[in-house]
Parts: C-alpha cells; sequence; structure tokens
C-alpha cells in the first residue's frame, strides 16, 4: 500500500524538476513501480490535484477558510500567524508545512496516511450536507493534519484545493502512462478523451495494454471531450480546404452534451459537469421527445421575446441549485442540437454527413428542442448569406464543418472552423486581485491574469485587467472570489486559481514583467467563462501566435 509520505517524497522531488521530458520520465518510473490498482488510480490524479474525474459530481467543498481553521486546531498557532507565513511563502501548502513544523501542540495520535486511508476521509467530506457539515469538515481535516508530518502537509493542503504546483499537466500524465507500459500516446489519448479520467486510462493501461485501452468505448453517463473548433481564416480558405462546407449558427449560448438511455437523463456542460438539475425543462424536452439510447451534443441558449439573452444568463442557470423554477421563469432556455456521438453504439468514428442522418431521425423538434439548420455548400456567396443571417438574429457567427469529418473528443483542427465578428479574444485565468479605493473599496476592481504552460500546467502572468465590468459584474464576481482567497498583502489578493476571463485587447506586446513575457494593451472584460475549466484557457503558445499574426496583418 502507498503511503502519503511516499508520495509527497515524490512530488518534492519532481517540484524542482523542469524538464518536461525528465518530468515524464520520472513519473513514468514511478506509478510503473505501483502494484495495487488503486494506489494507481489515486497517484495519477493525486499527481494533477484532482481528487475525482472532473465530470463526478463529488467535491470536496473545502475553501481557504476551512483549511486556515483546521490547521489552527492542529498546531495551535493563530490565525494571524498562519496568515502571515501564507504571506511569507507565497503558498498555503508550505505555510502549512512551516506551521507544523512550529506547532505549539503535542499529538498523542497519529496514524499513518495511505493514498487509500487519504481517499476514505475525502469520500467522507464530500458525503457532508446539511447544518453543522462544515464543523464535521474541519474535524477530519484536523486530524489529517494531525497525523501528516510537514512536507505530507505541503502536499496535502494543495491536493485539498486542487492545485498541486508541479508542473505535471495532462500532458505528462499522458505521456508517462504511454512510456511506463509502452503504448502509443494516442492511444492513451484517445482513451483519456472518452473516460476524462486518466486514472481508469492507467489501469487499463497497466493490466490490458493496448488493446485493452483500443477496447474503451464511449459510455452513457460517462461525458466525451467535446470537439473543439479553430478560427476560420476565411470562408475563401475553408472551401478551398473542405471543397463542400457544412455551415451552422454559431450560437451564443452554452455548449452542453446529453446522455439519455430510456431511463435517466444527464446532461453535461463544456467543462464535464454535472448540470441535469438546473434544466429541469430540458430534460422533461428530451425525455418526450428524443429516442433513447443517444448522447447528443448541443448548445443551450437563452431566448427573451425571439432573441438571444447574453450568455452570462446561461451561466446563470447552471450556477443555479435552489429555487430553480424561479429561474426558469425570468430566464426561459432553448437547446439547438447539432451532433450525435452515440445512438444504441459509438457514432463518432462516422463522417458528419453520417451523424447527421441520424441525428435527424432521433429527434422530434419542439419548442425548447431545436436541430441546428445546417446548409451542405461550396458557394461563398452562400456562407456569408448563412453567416449574416446568424448575426441578424443575434448570435455569434458561423460554424464551417467538414462534412466527412470524424467527430475527434477534445481535439481542435481544421475540420470545424468558426467564423465571428468580433476581433479575437483571450480566455485567461484569474490569479490575483486587487481591492478597490474609495466607493469600490469594498469591490476587487482589478484582476491579474495568466496564460497556461498546456505541457506543464504552470500559469504564466499576461497583465491586469480593470475596464469592462460594470457595477452589477464587480459586485458579483468579488462574492464569487472572495472563498478563492488565498492571502492578501496591503491592497492585493492571491487567489486560488479557479476560473477564466475572456479578455479584449487592443494589441500584444512583448514585455518583461510578465511572467509569459507579453503583455496585453488596453485589456478589457468582456465575460466570466465559467463554462471553461482552467485547463481549456488560452496557451502561451496561442499568445505568441496571435502577438505574430499581429505583424501580418
Amino acid at each position: 500500500m502507498l503511503t502519503f509520505e511516499e508520495f509527497s517524497k515524490f512530488c518534492n522531488v519532481i517540484e524542482k524538476i523542469s524538464s518536461t521530458l525528465e518530468l515524464t520520465a520520472r513519473i513514468a518510473e514511478f506509478i510503473k513501480k505501483i502494484d495495487d490498482d488503486k494506489d494507481l488510480y489515486n497517484a495519477v490524479l493525486f499527481l494533477m490535484g484532482r481528487i475525482y474525474p472532473p465530470w463526478d459530481e463529488r467535491e470536496l467543498g473545502v475553501g481557504v477558510g476551512l483549511i486556515y481553521e483546521s490547521i489552527r486546531i492542529a498546531t495551535g498557532l493563530s490565525k494571524r500567524k498562519i496568515e502571515d507565513l501564507v504571506k511569507e511563502t507565497g503558498d498555503l501548502g508550505k505555510a502549512c508545512e512551516i506551521a507544523l513544523k512550529n506547532k505549539t501542540q503535542l499529538t498523542l495520535f497519529q496514524e499513518e496516511l495511505t493514498l487509500q486511508s487519504l481517499r476514505e476521509v475525502f469520500d467522507a467530506i464530500s458525503s457532508l450536507t446539511g447544518e453543522g457539515s462544515q464543523k464535521r469538515k474541519i474535524r477530519m481535516l484536523a486530524d489529517l493534519y494531525i497525523s501528516a508530518s510537514p512536507l505530507e502537509a505541503r502536499y496535502l493542503t494543495r491536493l485539498i484545493l486542487g492545485e498541486m504546483r508541479l508542473g505535471v499537466g495532462e500532458g505528462i500524465i499522458r505521456d508517462a502512462i504511454a512510456k511506463a507500459w509502452k503504448v502509443n500516446v494516442d492511444i492513451v489519448e484517445r482513451a483519456y478523451m472518452i473516460t476524462n479520467d486518466l486514472g481508469r486510462v492507467a489501469v487499463v493501461a497497466k493490466n490490458e495494454g493496448k488493446e485493452g485501452l483500443e477496447k474503451i468505448k464511449i459510455e452513457m453517463h460517462i461525458p466525451v471531450k467535446m470537439m473543439l473548433a479553430q478560427v476560420a481564416e476565411s470562408i475563401d480558405e475553408a472551401v478551398r480546404e473542405m471543397g463542400n462546407v457544412a455551415v451552422e449558427w454559431k450560437f451564443d449560448g452554452s455548449r452542453i452534451q446529453a446522455h439519455w438511455d430510456g431511463e435517466r437523463i444527464t446532461i453535461y456542460s463544456r467543462r464535464l459537469e454535472n448540470v441535469t438539475k438546473a434544466l429541469p425543462e430540458i430534460v422533461d424536452e428530451i425525455k418526450a421527445n428524443v429516442k433513447k439510447g443517444v448522447i447528443l451534443d448541443g448548445e443551450v441558449i437563452a431566448v427573451k421575446n425571439g432573441k438571444p439573452m447574453p450568455f452570462q444568463n446561461v451561466l446563470r442557470r447552471f450556477r443555479r441549485k435552489y429555487e430553480v423554477s424561479k429561474m426558469m421563469e425570468k430566464i426561459p432556455l432553448i437547446v439547438y442540437f447539432f451532433d450525435v456521438l452515440y445512438y444504441n453504439a459509438e457514432t463518432i468514428d462516422l463522417p458528419l454527413k453520417k451523424r447527421r442522418e441520424i441525428l435527424l431521425s432521433v429527434i422530434n423538434e419542439s419548442e425548447r428542442i431545436k436541430i441546428a439548420k445546417q446548409v451542405i455548400t461550396n458557394d461563398t456567396k452562400e456562407i456569408e448569406r448563412v453567416y449574416k443571417e446568424a448575426l441578424d438574429a443575434g448570435h455569434e457567427g458561423a460554424m464551417l464543418k467538414n462534412p466527412s469529418s470524424l467527430y475527434i473528443p477534445g481535439k481542435r483542427g481544421k475540420n470545424w472552423l468558426k467564423l465571428k465578428a468580433v476581433m479575437e479574444t483571450l480566455d485567461l485565468i484569474v490569479v490575483a486581485g486587487e481591492w478597490g479605493e474609495g466607493k469600490r473599496s469594498h469591490l476587487i476592481s482589478s484582476y491579474e491574469l495568466a496564460c497556461i504552460d498546456p505541457v506543464t500546467g504552470k500559469l504564466q502572468t499576461v497583465g491586469k485587467v480593470a475596464t469592462g465590468f460594470t457595477d452589477e459584474d464587480l459586485e458579483e464576481l468579488t462574492e464569487l472570489f472572495k472563498p478563492l482567497i488565498e492571502y492578501e498583502e496591503g491592497k492585493k489578493i492571491v487567489f486560488q486559481p479557479k476560473y477564466v476571463f475572456e479578455v479584449a485587447y487592443q494589441e500584444i506586446q512583448k514585455s518583461p514583467k510578465y511572467e509569459s513575457g507579453f503583455a496585453l494593451r488596453f485589456p478589457r472584460f468582456v465575460r466570466l467563462r465559467d463554462d471553461k475549466d482552467v485547463d481549456e484557457a488560452d496557451t502561451i503558445e496561442r499568445v505568441a501566435k496571435l502577438y505574430e499574426s499581429q505583424f501580418k496583418r
């Protein structure tokens, strides 16, 4: 059985490694030696700072505040002292490590922590609800810290917050699994895109190798990474590349994936979060109008007086856990389905044209459930007409798809292109902020942003945004970010990275001021993208590419 001490010592070693090749090799070597399947599963997820796969409804519900209180109980140090340690180190994990070294209480009962015992405690914490649940969570966490060594406390804290700071992203874990069991990376990648659970992929690779991974198929109620589009250079270029083009409206809504097996419906967001409870009217409509045994890909939009409401309204519905019926009246929804991933068997390896035929055969359109209109043409004027029609209807633009393309989960490529009227924006991770002044002193009025290194998962700052917010935005965002505050230094606040902003800008400049080496000139807040996970934020490569493309223009 793998102890958490062994795991923490390994994390301490790889945290100092910057080479992605060496990181991959070390992780491959480490996971290959793990005999127990449960330990392997947990180790793979924990290295990425995950306790559950993204689609799993369970969550710890533990914020920074509960960790402070648990550490206070476990060490006898005051909250003020712990806060000072966080400010000194800039890392709540290291602060907890130092706090345990300096603890003033004697520990009588210590249990050795293992990955499996941690999993049991996490499962128990995630099941707690209702009155008194916060106090019980604090007690259980305090017991963990009492049993932990200082080094274990560092990685326990980071694991609870979902931020391991090891520079280990999905790409490195994927490559390590491939290396450990000598399997082609593309086979590991496909298995991951279908299961969205690298722990499971590692266990299958260990026990069944290439054959086992190739046998993994799409399953009901386990979401598949959604196929993504890249920006179209021009309509002419798309026609040159594809010949005939399948043209659809690009809706200004939120992507969903609906699983309907005849008994149960599960709806997942683009981030693979289960949002079924927030969409009861869509659930009822699917039951009444869609054949069973399907997984559908579509977009939910909010509509009022025949016109789409801003994208943020759909996200408010997704976030709503209580009084959903009131929100149903306030924000009525329609879903447009445009693809089918499964109909009593996988359909993703069929061409789009064939999938479209299946889509038309499984849905009866209703007031709330529609099939996205599609025109197949190589006439640029016809494509422009559909594009203008979408803009006039209040949507974002058009999608240009290759009719012979397969559905490739989680991938951007030239088979799906988006044609938008607005200038390119960036989706960036919020890592810090500042309190406002005067009337806004109680509000967070500016936010520091970062792009992501896709291989290591490390965040690299690229600028601050302080314009584009309404007063209502600032109120709402302040409430959203308060529980994520790791520490404050004067007016500056450092956050646990959890949310993504879409940001417009005038141009990108080279700058030594930020870790990325780039800075945004005149950045402006467009919207909160809480349909996107931090892993889906824009990469340093994309920032560099947009910087280069400015000179071409």
